[in-house]
């Protein structure tokens, strides 16, 4: 039998009822610390992923910042640009905003938010910020495969370009915020983000010597109808009903409104430049809508923001659709949609592929963009804009002189002889034509047509026209009969 003499025995109950009392102590401090801290997570001042690190304020501009904190919580909002100090108190939505004015562009800066708990945000550049948006052709990344692409990829190192991609994604009501984050512009970003969108930021850095930000909101697939408020759509009786024909698709949400909620609510109201937009191939099933469905859209968005930013976009480039002419009706809308104030449109009629409806030369694509904004946002001179834009015609006997927008300096052609004109009587029967150029305008007539009233240009899905202005961008599809 083991003996422990008494004394031994009554120190070692003692030291395991000490260590137990003492783990005991030290399990409730711990849980009690982490209660504590999770309770009080809820309330810990945060922000939209929007406002990471990295992220590009637009310069010279009234900006809005804005978060959530606990109820009635103070939130103090510092920058280092100046030595300001704003105060706000987080409203019974437990949301805060605050106003801030930038300065003209720079950086790095700091901003700093404090209230129960402090965030920083590092690496802040104030320059120029454009959202980009709409389907596959904007979203391609050099990843996916562009022209060019191993070389572009390689040389992209521009630490004051940056880009910030919002996550795929649908809601049936208003979201808060989006998942995503700033990042610097490297060969490894580069390679993922928006082609488009990489080589429209990098024409306006070169020529502005700003920073740019671009902003990535786009998906493949989707027609334009789930890129706006679905209020406004249920409004107006023709979008209404063009939309209640659109049939689902396995690659992405066709309701309207899916998209908006999700990709593009959340970031309002942040400041932007601008918007550039490639979109309207999943439309050309609806085409004769698309006209008026782009022009809601771009004043329903600048109503949402509260101000008229310029909005330019893309006219699709020609490809076998299996709906006939749908191609061309709605580059023809997409031409229409010029009488919006401050838009512009690209054509790449020129640079596209019949067979591929992802055309691969997406750095064209992306300075055309670029010299629209810099000589109609930024009013820098001598860079090429459009390409011929049809204005009017007027009846000469048997011919008719149609005139053009952006042919001030001269038309010309690519190949023999003018092609891909169209010209009918009052029986509305068209027949080819022949076309001259003379000076700005041109001269059409068909040879047994002796009263003609309307003419139509590159009026297919394939046609690729060789008509051009002397800056040696092509002119959009047209038609001056509204049959």
């Amino acid at each position: 039998m083991l003996f422990i003499p008494l004394k031994k025995l009554r120190k070692q109950i003692m030291f395991l009822i000490l260590n137990s009392v003492k783990t005991t102590l030290y399990l409730f401090v711990f849980f009690y610390l982490l209660l504590f801290f999770e309770t009080n997570s809820a309330f810990a001042v945060s922000v939209p992923d929007i406002f990471s690190n990295h992220v590009v304020l637009q310069q010279n501009a009234e900006i809005t910042l804005w978060g959530w904190a606990k109820t009635g919580e103070k939130v103090t909002v510092s920058v280092s640009w100046d030595q300001k100090k704003v105060n706000v108190t987080a409203n019974n939505l437990a949301q805060w905003k605050v106003t801030l004015n930038t300065p003209f562009a720079g950086g790095p800066y700091t901003i700093k938010i404090e209230g129960y708990n402090t965030i920083q945000i590092e690496d802040v550049l104030i320059g120029e910020v454009w959202l980009a948006s709409g389907q596959s052709n904007m979203e391609w990344t050099p990843k996916a495969g562009i022209d060019g692409g191993e070389q572009e990829v390689a040389k992209a190192n521009y630490p004051n370009i940056r880009f910030f991609t919002v996550d795929p994604k649908t809601a049936d009501a208003t979201q808060l915020n989006v998942s995503g984050e700033w990042v610097v512009c490297t060969p490894q970003t580069m390679s993922e983000f928006s082609a488009v969108g990489y080589f429209f930021g990098k024409k306006l850095y070169q020529n502005l010597n700003t920073p740019v930000g671009i902003i990535n909101s786009s998906w493949g697939g989707t027609p334009a109808e789930v890129w706006m408020n679905p209020k406004v759509i249920e409004e107006n009786k023709l979008l209404k009903s063009a939309a209640s024909s659109l049939k689902e698709v396995p690659w992405g949400p066709v309701i309207p409104g899916k998209a908006y909620y999700a990709m593009i609510a959340p970031l309002i109201p942040f400041k932007i430049a601008g918007v550039i937009w490639y979109q309207g191939e999943a439309n050309t099933s609806i085409a004769e809508s698309y006209s008026e469905l782009l022009s809601t859209l771009i004043a329903s968005w600048r109503q949402e923001w509260g101000y008229e930013f310029p909005f330019y976009y893309v006219q699709i480039a020609p490809f076998k659709y299996k709906e006939l002419f749908a191609g061309a009706i709605l580059r023809d809308e997409q031409r229409q949609v010029l009488a919006v104030p401050k838009t512009g449109m690209v054509v790449v009629s020129d640079i596209g592929n019949i067979e591929d409806i992802h055309p691969k030369n997406k750095r064209d694509v992306g300075i055309r963009l670029a010299n629209l904004a810099l000589a109609k946002t930024y009013n820098k001179h001598g860079l090429p804009v459009s390409g011929p834009l049809y204005k009017e015609m007027k009846l000469e006997g048997n011919k008719v002189r149609l005139f053009f927008d952006y042919a001030e300096n001269g038309l010309i052609i690519k190949g023999k002889e003018l092609s891909q004109f169209e010209i009918a009587g009052a029986d509305k029967n068209f027949v080819k034509a022949t076309a001259k150029i003379e000076g700005s305008s041109i001269v059409v007539q068909a040879k047994n047509l002796k009263h003609p009233v309307a003419i139509r240009f590159a009026w297919s899905n394939i046609a690729e026209p060789n008509l051009f202005n002397k800056d040696g961008l092509p002119a959009s599809t047209f038609r001056t009969d509204n049959w």
